[in-house]
């Protein structure tokens, strides 16, 4: 065997030649495929699909040809993979639902926003949009360098001269290895407003240019909710900002209706219609009736139907929480400056855009005096000719050959090589007097051009101004309207002076279901009645939790698993009286198996206002009511609970109050709340009662010196018995008894401080609320049975008791006219 034909093997250990040869791979899907050029904002596919198609003269002027056409030159000469990846390029190139200002202008099936694809590249047509062709301008004037293409045969330029900042105005997004871009797109107009500024002004911040770019600006539209996810990633390059669905809600003939006009980028309609249907299907949204999509060629239109019980802005709430009406965008600008990947600011972009502007101008200009130089020089040789033209024609009939000629033109006249075949083939109309001045006119006129060139050359302000009168001229002639909306406030806040206020009555059921009522739906009835049917409720469910507020108020939300949430009083939809409600869950984010304990109506956070906490096992706790001010949409800890207790209540006070606190089995403790030391808002507290086996708590309130404390059992009994029956203790003893429990009385479900001109409502297990006066209930020492209050059936029993503060007069109104508005107590019920 001959010794070229021995195999050269070479030693190497595994882990190196694994390590460098994905080091070599990643770097080539970096720097060849995934990534886009800061300078002209295109990775190397859409470049060569935009280059390929200028080289085939496939410009605006003229006709459409076949995609395929397209695909195969790109593959052919510039790009080694795959025809889907090119197609696929090319086809995005050409929506104008994912390009701001689309690069290809297509002919036929593209797909649509609905996430059809396009039609196979054999049927679809293309040719380069008007826009584009600012990206190639003056390509063949050595704007930009060349490279060879895979195989050597062709050259293809290294970047685009990009006569606009095509990265941020069309942005892009790629995922490369261990790395990944996501650049959103903006508006034409002002992201050259910003370049200028730059150009004016490079010590320029980032804050004075949002002035000019406030923000991305999507081709689908939508809202971007704050500007704080904007800033962020223009200072830092990172960042992530939230966009909406651009809807409104009308009515027609007594139904409201949901229309979605706009959805945020990248969101796939049919999916996401698909994804409502699917809610409503599974009952996890409430009140939708009908879904259809309107959408035509005038635009989309989506239309969500409402029942007529619901509220729509909750409808909308929940679609925005639960689908893809409101997104979150990942801002990542990261792209390759001089073949290296780096993320870019704001600033640092348009710096880098500009800079290679600024090279394309000078590369441009350069070009251009050359070649003007170039012809004054042939016109300076013509001009001689012309002033010596009868003795040149005798030389030239004079010569045997033209090189003879040529030679002679030259050593006579001392011309170039080039002026004298000029002279050579120039033609005989030269010679009139009319193209003589002609030949003057354009010799001045050169000489005119080369002197500006060279001026621009030798200024950085000329080269400045050259860029900033072209870009303007751009901007001119593609500039449009910004089409997403970027909205003050990070949260969508809804237009409360378009909310009547109203004082309601909001209850919710055992099993998480919420609504609410004008206060005025609820009778005054007198001690010992049935009662009105308040809320519909099934089998196993009960209503749980009463208070009255105004649809104005702040609702802070308490789970037993010590967290807080906050709603406004008109975000709870009003619903028939005996309706159950809705789903708890669609307006506020509960964990599994977190129910509501306590609901507080808030006018105002203020310092001077404190929380009291208890739980079912003792534990009091205090805290400034202003550490809940501000509560994001996940809900906060209000509280450590220690293993096995749960939230039992919470109270508003003024922080110089005293607390009483019953339990199940009869007993009460009155302390002062200073007993209890102020605490942080995720602190766990300290014990208020010290409890019996078996027992826990059942009611805490705020000791109002001019109220009574009323207990009511679990079948129907009740009392009010005299504050002064209570002694102050310290916090953490036994307490005394309240109440005295038999079988004919059942446990205590409630205690409460009430007034002579209070009513109270009382809820059973079926929901049967009745609605009575308190000074109609007797009073008697603490250590007796009570009363009954509400007779209730065998198998039935009290779920809760509600006060509401309303004088006799008001009680006269109601029984008058039920939908009379009342005035609400701002205490709260459990």
């Amino acid at each position: 065997m001959a010794e070229e034909d021995v195999p050269r093997l070479r030693e190497r250990q595994i882990d190196e030649e694994m390590k460098e040869s994905f080091i070599d791979y990643a770097m080539s899907v970096i720097v060849s495929r995934a990534l886009p050029d800061v300078r002209d904002g295109m990775k190397p596919v859409h470049r060569r699909i935009l280059y390929a198609m200028f080289e085939l003269g496939m410009t605006p002027d003229k006709p459409y040809k076949k995609s395929a056409r397209i695909v195969g030159e790109v593959l052919g000469k510039y790009h080694p993979h795959g025809d889907t990846s090119v197609y696929d390029a090319m086809v995005r190139m050409a929506q104008d639902f994912s390009y701001r200002y689309m690069l290809v202008n297509g002919h036929g099936n593209f797909g649509s926003i609905d996430g059809d694809s396009a039609a196979a590249m054999r049927y679809t047509e293309s040719k380069m949009s008007k826009i584009s062709m600012e990206l190639v301008r003056d390509l063949n004037k050595d704007t930009v360098d060349f490279i060879d293409n895979y195989d050597g045969t062709e050259r293809e330029p290294k970047v685009m001269p990009s006569r606009f900042p095509n990265l941020l105005v069309n942005g892009t997004s790629g995922i490369a290895v261990g790395m990944a871009t996501n650049i959103p797109p903006h508006q034409l107009g002002e992201v050259i407003d910003g370049v200028l500024a730059l150009a004016k002004n490079p010590d320029i911040s980032i804050p004075e240019l949002m002035e000019y770019i406030p923000g991305p600006d999507f081709p689908t539209g939508g809202e971007i909710l704050g500007r704080s996810g904007i800033r962020k990633a223009y200072s830092t390059g990172r960042g992530s900002i939230t966009v909406r669905a651009k809807t409104e809600i009308v009515e027609n003939k007594g139904k409201q209706s949901i229309i979605v006009t706009e959805l945020p980028y990248q969101v796939n309609k049919a999916r996401l219609i698909e994804k409502i249907a699917e809610l409503v299907r599974d009952k996890k949204i409430d009140g939708i009736t009908e879904l259809r999509d309107s959408s035509d060629r005038n635009g989309m239109n989506i239309v969500i139907d409402v029942r007529r019980d619901a509220n729509p802005n909750v409808i909308l709430n929940n679609l925005f929480k639960q689908t893809a009406l409101q997104t979150s965008f990942g801002i990542n600008m990261l792209a390759l400056v001089n073949g290296r990947p780096e993320v870019l600011n704001l600033k640092q972009t348009l710096e880098q855009y500009l800079a290679h502007q600024v090279e394309v101008i000078r590369r441009r200009t350069q070009f251009d005096l050359n070649k003007a130089e170039a012809r004054a020089h042939i016109l300076e040789g013509l001009r001689i000719a012309l002033d010596h033209i009868d003795e040149i024609i005798a030389l030239i009939r004079g010569s045997d050959t033209a090189e003879i000629a040529r030679n002679g033109l030259i050593e006579r006249f001392e011309l170039s090589y080039d002026q004298a075949q000029a002279i050579l083939d120039m033609r005989l109309q030269r010679l009139t007097g009319l193209e003589r001045d002609k030949l003057e006119q354009e010799y001045k006129d050169v000489l005119a051009r080369i002197a500006e060139l060279r001026a621009i050359l030798a200024s950085d302000e000329k080269v400045i101004d050259v860029i900033q009168e072209e870009i303007l001229a751009i901007k001119e002639k593609f500039n449009d309207e910004r089409r997403t909306v970027i909205s003050a406030s990070e949260e969508h806040l809804e237009d409360e002076d378009l909310i009547p206020r109203q004082n309601i009555v909001i209850t919710i059921t055992h099993n998480g279901y919420i609504k609410r009522l004008p206060i005025s739906t609820y009778r005054a009835q007198k001690r010992g009645g049935k009662g009105v049917q308040g809320m519909g409720t099934n089998d196993d469910d009960f209503v749980q939790h009463l208070f009255t507020t105004n649809t104005h108020h702040t609702v802070l939300v308490f789970t037993n698993k010590g967290k807080a949430y906050r709603l406004k009083g008109y975000e709870i939809p009003e619903l028939g009286r005996t309706a159950k409600g809705i789903p708890a869950i669609n307006l506020l984010p509960f964990d599994p198996g977190e129910t509501i304990s306590t609901v507080i109506p808030i006018e105002c956070f203020d310092d001077d206002s404190y929380l009291f906490f208890v739980t079912e096992h003792g534990i009091a706790k205090r805290t400034k009511l202003s550490a809940f001010a501000n509560i994001r949409k996940g809900g906060l800890f209000a509280i450590n609970l220690r293993e096995g207790d749960s939230l039992h209540g919470v109270r508003l006070t003024d922080g110089n109050r005293e607390v009483m606190i019953g339990t199940k089995q009869g007993m009460a403790i009155r302390f002062p709340e200073t007993d209890v030391r102020l605490m942080g808002r995720t602190a766990g507290g300290v014990k208020g009662i010290t409890l019996s086996e078996n027992d826990g708590v059942v009611g805490m309130e705020v000791v109002d010196e001019n109220q009574s404390v009323l207990v009511v059992t679990e079948k129907g009994y009740g009392k009010r018995t005299p504050l002064d029956e209570y002694r102050v203790q310290s916090r953490g003893g036994k307490g005394i008894k309240t109440c005295n429990i038999t079988d004919k009385n059942g446990p205590l479900v409630s205690l409460k401080m009430v007034a002579d001109e209070d009513d109270i409502m009382i809820v059973t297990a079926n929901g049967i609320i009745i609605r009575t006066n308190v000074d109609g209930i007797s009073t008697t020492g603490r250590n007796t049975q009570g009363v009954t209050l509400i007779r209730v059936n065998e198998g039935e029993e009290v779920a809760t008791v509600a006060r509401v503060n309303i004088n006799d007069d008001e009680v006269d109104d109601l029984e008058d006219d039920d939908e009379q508005e009342q005035p609400t107590s701002e205490e709260n019920a459990e």
